[in-house]
Protein backbone atom coordinates (compact mmCIF):
# COMPACT_ATOMS: atom_id res chain seq x y z
CA UNK A 1 0.00 0.00 0.00
CA UNK A 2 1.33 3.88 -0.26
CA UNK A 3 0.41 6.07 2.24
CA UNK A 4 0.53 10.00 2.31
CA UNK A 5 0.31 12.66 5.37
CA UNK A 6 -1.59 15.46 5.31
CA UNK A 7 -4.02 17.22 7.77
CA UNK A 8 -1.70 16.48 10.71
CA UNK A 9 0.73 18.95 12.85
CA UNK A 10 4.05 19.62 11.14
CA UNK A 11 6.48 16.77 12.43
CA UNK A 12 8.78 18.41 14.33
CA UNK A 13 6.36 19.80 16.36
CA UNK A 14 4.26 16.43 16.80
CA UNK A 15 8.14 14.96 17.95
CA UNK A 16 8.14 17.63 20.76
CA UNK A 17 5.35 16.36 22.05
CA UNK A 18 6.46 12.35 21.75
CA UNK A 19 9.47 13.14 23.18
CA UNK A 20 8.08 14.53 26.18
CA UNK A 21 5.45 11.28 26.49
CA UNK A 22 8.37 8.60 25.59
CA UNK A 23 11.01 10.31 28.42
CA UNK A 24 12.85 7.60 29.67
CA UNK A 25 12.01 4.66 27.06
CA UNK A 26 13.98 2.99 25.12
CA UNK A 27 12.07 3.25 21.59
CA UNK A 28 12.18 7.77 21.40
CA UNK A 29 11.01 9.08 18.46
CA UNK A 30 13.25 11.35 17.32
CA UNK A 31 14.39 12.93 20.96
CA UNK A 32 18.06 12.93 20.59
CA UNK A 33 20.95 15.45 20.00
CA UNK A 34 21.35 15.36 16.26
CA UNK A 35 25.14 16.57 17.61
CA UNK A 36 26.18 13.19 18.03
CA UNK A 37 26.44 12.95 14.23
CA UNK A 38 26.86 9.62 12.43
CA UNK A 39 28.60 6.14 13.50
CA UNK A 40 28.90 2.60 13.06
CA UNK A 41 26.38 -0.11 13.91
CA UNK A 42 27.66 -3.51 14.22
CA UNK A 43 28.98 -5.04 11.57
CA UNK A 44 30.19 -2.26 10.17
CA UNK A 45 26.67 -1.07 9.20
CA UNK A 46 26.54 2.95 9.31
CA UNK A 47 24.01 4.79 10.88
CA UNK A 48 22.57 8.53 10.85
CA UNK A 49 23.43 8.66 14.34
CA UNK A 50 25.47 6.95 17.24
CA UNK A 51 24.09 4.16 19.06
CA UNK A 52 20.36 4.34 17.07
CA UNK A 53 18.72 3.25 13.88
CA UNK A 54 16.74 5.97 13.10
CA UNK A 55 13.25 4.51 11.50
CA UNK A 56 11.16 7.10 9.40
CA UNK A 57 7.58 5.88 9.66
CA UNK A 58 3.99 8.17 9.27
CA UNK A 59 1.73 7.77 11.77
CA UNK A 60 -0.93 6.68 12.55
CA UNK A 61 -1.21 3.58 10.72
CA UNK A 62 -2.44 0.82 12.83
CA UNK A 63 -1.32 -2.50 13.30
CA UNK A 64 1.88 -1.43 11.63
CA UNK A 65 2.78 2.00 13.31
CA UNK A 66 0.86 3.40 15.72
CA UNK A 67 0.70 5.58 19.37
CA UNK A 68 0.12 3.00 22.31
CA UNK A 69 0.50 4.64 26.13
CA UNK A 70 3.41 7.37 24.64
CA UNK A 71 5.48 4.96 22.80
CA UNK A 72 5.02 4.06 19.13
CA UNK A 73 4.35 0.35 18.49
CA UNK A 74 3.29 -1.83 16.07
CA UNK A 75 3.93 -4.42 13.43
CA UNK A 76 6.85 -2.77 11.75
CA UNK A 77 8.28 -1.26 14.80
CA UNK A 78 8.96 -5.12 16.17
CA UNK A 79 10.50 -6.01 13.37
CA UNK A 80 13.03 -3.34 12.77
CA UNK A 81 13.90 -3.77 16.82
CA UNK A 82 14.90 -7.08 15.75
CA UNK A 83 17.41 -4.93 13.14
CA UNK A 84 18.51 -2.75 16.07
CA UNK A 85 18.84 -5.67 18.33
CA UNK A 86 21.13 -7.29 15.72
CA UNK A 87 23.15 -4.54 14.85
CA UNK A 88 23.68 -3.52 19.09
CA UNK A 89 21.67 -0.22 18.57
CA UNK A 90 18.24 1.06 20.02
CA UNK A 91 15.78 2.26 17.30
CA UNK A 92 14.73 5.80 17.03
CA UNK A 93 11.77 6.43 14.86
CA UNK A 94 10.75 10.09 13.27
CA UNK A 95 7.11 10.83 12.28
CA UNK A 96 7.31 12.00 8.51
CA UNK A 97 5.20 12.67 5.70
CA UNK A 98 4.83 9.64 3.68
CA UNK A 99 5.46 11.37 0.26
CA UNK A 100 9.10 11.62 1.32
CA UNK A 101 9.60 7.90 1.25
CA UNK A 102 8.73 7.59 -2.17
CA UNK A 103 11.18 9.60 -3.26
CA UNK A 104 13.79 8.57 -0.61
CA UNK A 105 14.04 12.02 0.62
CA UNK A 106 14.11 11.10 4.25
CA UNK A 107 17.32 8.96 3.51
CA UNK A 108 19.07 10.93 0.84
CA UNK A 109 18.96 13.71 3.37
CA UNK A 110 20.34 11.76 6.21
CA UNK A 111 17.63 12.29 8.18
CA UNK A 112 16.68 8.61 8.26
CA UNK A 113 18.33 4.78 8.10
CA UNK A 114 15.42 3.23 6.76
CA UNK A 115 11.70 3.89 6.28
CA UNK A 116 9.19 1.51 8.06
CA UNK A 117 5.46 2.14 7.14
CA UNK A 118 3.54 -0.61 5.68
CA UNK A 119 4.13 0.40 2.08
CA UNK A 120 3.79 -1.54 -1.07
CA UNK A 121 6.94 -2.82 -3.21
CA UNK A 122 6.59 -1.14 -6.54
CA UNK A 123 8.69 -0.89 -9.34
CA UNK A 124 8.20 2.96 -9.47
CA UNK A 125 9.41 3.42 -5.94
CA UNK A 126 12.41 0.92 -6.34
CA UNK A 127 13.89 3.38 -8.90
CA UNK A 128 14.21 5.66 -5.43
CA UNK A 129 15.30 3.52 -2.59
CA UNK A 130 16.13 0.04 -2.28
CA UNK A 131 13.66 -2.57 -0.92
CA UNK A 132 14.38 -5.44 1.62
CA UNK A 133 12.77 -8.81 1.41
CA UNK A 134 9.22 -8.95 1.72
CA UNK A 135 7.74 -8.77 5.21
CA UNK A 136 4.38 -8.88 4.52
CA UNK A 137 1.87 -10.13 1.92
CA UNK A 138 -0.95 -7.34 1.55
CA UNK A 139 -4.46 -7.36 0.12
CA UNK A 140 -7.07 -4.72 0.28
CA UNK A 141 -10.18 -4.63 1.50
CA UNK A 142 -13.85 -2.94 0.64
CA UNK A 143 -15.52 -1.26 4.17
CA UNK A 144 -18.57 -0.19 3.53
CA UNK A 145 -21.52 1.27 5.92
CA UNK A 146 -24.48 -1.27 7.34
CA UNK A 147 -27.09 0.88 5.68
CA UNK A 148 -25.34 1.50 2.98
CA UNK A 149 -26.05 -2.29 2.10
CA UNK A 150 -22.86 -2.33 -0.02
CA UNK A 151 -20.69 -5.59 0.01
CA UNK A 152 -18.40 -5.41 -3.23
CA UNK A 153 -17.74 -2.50 -5.71
CA UNK A 154 -20.23 -4.09 -8.43
CA UNK A 155 -23.15 -2.65 -5.64
CA UNK A 156 -20.86 0.99 -5.12
CA UNK A 157 -21.24 1.32 -8.88
CA UNK A 158 -25.36 -0.44 -9.01
CA UNK A 159 -25.88 1.65 -6.39
CA UNK A 160 -24.67 4.92 -6.88
CA UNK A 161 -23.01 4.67 -3.51
CA UNK A 162 -19.77 7.09 -2.76
CA UNK A 163 -16.18 5.45 -2.45
CA UNK A 164 -13.57 6.86 -0.63
CA UNK A 165 -9.59 5.39 -0.06
CA UNK A 166 -6.71 6.82 0.78
CA UNK A 167 -4.88 9.76 -1.21
CA UNK A 168 -2.08 8.35 -3.46
CA UNK A 169 -2.45 5.10 -1.83
CA UNK A 170 -2.63 1.70 -4.22
CA UNK A 171 -6.21 1.30 -2.62
CA UNK A 172 -6.67 4.39 -4.57
CA UNK A 173 -5.02 3.22 -7.46
CA UNK A 174 -7.08 -0.12 -7.59
CA UNK A 175 -10.24 1.53 -7.58
CA UNK A 176 -9.15 4.47 -10.35
CA UNK A 177 -8.36 1.11 -12.10
CA UNK A 178 -11.66 -0.33 -11.62
CA UNK A 179 -13.65 2.91 -13.24
CA UNK A 180 -14.01 4.81 -9.98
CA UNK A 181 -13.17 8.71 -9.13
CA UNK A 182 -12.92 7.67 -5.19
CA UNK A 183 -13.20 10.55 -2.40
CA UNK A 184 -9.48 11.09 -1.28
CA UNK A 185 -8.26 11.20 2.18
CA UNK A 186 -5.17 12.17 3.72
CA UNK A 187 -5.04 9.71 5.99
CA UNK A 188 -6.33 6.35 7.46
CA UNK A 189 -7.97 7.73 10.13
CA UNK A 190 -9.84 10.65 7.98
CA UNK A 191 -10.48 7.11 5.83
CA UNK A 192 -12.57 5.74 8.72
CA UNK A 193 -13.77 9.45 10.21
CA UNK A 194 -15.41 9.78 6.23
CA UNK A 195 -17.31 6.94 6.96
CA UNK A 196 -18.48 7.86 10.06
CA UNK A 197 -19.81 10.92 8.87
CA UNK A 198 -21.46 9.88 6.06
CA UNK A 199 -19.21 11.49 3.45
CA UNK A 200 -18.33 8.24 1.54
CA UNK A 201 -20.57 5.28 1.89
CA UNK A 202 -17.55 2.51 1.53
CA UNK A 203 -13.70 2.75 1.22
CA UNK A 204 -11.21 0.66 -0.67
CA UNK A 205 -7.69 0.36 2.06
CA UNK A 206 -5.65 -2.39 3.44
CA UNK A 207 -7.29 -5.63 5.28
CA UNK A 208 -5.09 -5.46 7.91
CA UNK A 209 -5.88 -1.92 8.99
CA UNK A 210 -9.78 -2.29 8.47
CA UNK A 211 -9.14 -5.34 10.98
CA UNK A 212 -7.48 -3.24 13.41
CA UNK A 213 -10.81 -0.97 12.81
CA UNK A 214 -13.51 -3.90 13.53
CA UNK A 215 -11.80 -4.77 17.05
CA UNK A 216 -13.67 -1.67 17.91
CA UNK A 217 -17.46 -2.26 18.70
CA UNK A 218 -18.83 0.90 17.41
CA UNK A 219 -17.12 0.34 14.09
CA UNK A 220 -18.26 -3.39 13.92
CA UNK A 221 -21.90 -2.21 14.60
CA UNK A 222 -21.73 0.72 12.05
CA UNK A 223 -19.65 -1.20 9.03
CA UNK A 224 -19.65 -4.03 7.24
CA UNK A 225 -16.66 -5.95 5.74
CA UNK A 226 -17.17 -6.61 1.93
CA UNK A 227 -15.17 -8.22 -0.66
CA UNK A 228 -11.29 -8.87 -0.06
CA UNK A 229 -9.35 -7.87 -3.05
CA UNK A 230 -6.43 -9.35 -4.08
CA UNK A 231 -3.47 -7.03 -5.60
CA UNK A 232 -0.54 -9.27 -4.88
CA UNK A 233 0.81 -6.32 -3.48
CA UNK A 234 3.95 -6.80 -0.29
CA UNK A 235 5.40 -4.50 1.88
CA UNK A 236 9.04 -4.13 2.28
CA UNK A 237 11.46 -1.84 4.48
CA UNK A 238 13.21 0.74 2.33
CA UNK A 239 16.73 2.10 2.65
CA UNK A 240 18.82 5.12 0.31
CA UNK A 241 20.41 3.66 -2.83
CA UNK A 242 23.28 1.81 -2.56
CA UNK A 243 22.83 1.25 1.45
CA UNK A 244 23.75 -2.91 0.59
CA UNK A 245 25.19 -3.08 4.39
CA UNK A 246 21.97 -2.24 5.88
CA UNK A 247 19.61 -3.97 3.56
CA UNK A 248 21.23 -7.38 4.30
CA UNK A 249 21.13 -6.73 7.91
CA UNK A 250 17.53 -6.41 7.91
CA UNK A 251 16.66 -9.36 4.95
CA UNK A 252 18.65 -10.81 7.52
CA UNK A 253 16.65 -10.28 10.54
CA UNK A 254 13.32 -10.37 8.57
CA UNK A 255 14.45 -14.16 7.46
CA UNK A 256 15.80 -15.11 11.00
CA UNK A 257 12.48 -14.04 12.59
CA UNK A 258 10.47 -16.06 10.22
CA UNK A 259 12.49 -19.03 10.38
CA UNK A 260 12.69 -19.54 14.09
CA UNK A 261 8.79 -18.45 14.72
CA UNK A 262 9.57 -14.58 16.09
CA UNK A 263 8.25 -13.28 13.07
CA UNK A 264 4.62 -15.71 13.56
CA UNK A 265 4.39 -14.48 17.19
CA UNK A 266 4.67 -10.57 16.68
CA UNK A 267 2.32 -11.14 13.42
CA UNK A 268 0.15 -12.67 15.74
CA UNK A 269 0.39 -9.90 18.33
CA UNK A 270 0.15 -7.17 15.80
CA UNK A 271 -1.91 -8.85 12.89
CA UNK A 272 -4.09 -11.19 14.29
CA UNK A 273 -4.12 -14.71 13.59
CA UNK A 274 -2.31 -16.23 10.93
CA UNK A 275 -3.12 -16.78 7.45
CA UNK A 276 -4.46 -20.25 6.39
CA UNK A 277 -2.02 -22.74 5.73
CA UNK A 278 0.16 -21.11 8.42
CA UNK A 279 -1.35 -21.49 11.94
Amino acid sequence: MSRTAGGRAHPMRFLALLCAAAAGLSLTAGCSSKDEGPGEAAGGVPVVEKGKLTTCTHLPYPPFQFEQDGKVVGFDVALVDLVAKNLKVEQKILDTPFENFKTGAFLNSGECDLAAAGMTITDERKKNVDFSVPYFDATQALLATKKSGVTSLADVKAKGAKLGAQAETTGESYAKSQGFDPVAFESSDAVLNGLRTGQVDAVVIDYPVVQGWLKDKANADAFALGQNIETGEQYGFSVKKGNDKLRAAIDKAITDAKADGTYDKLYQQWIGPLPEGRS
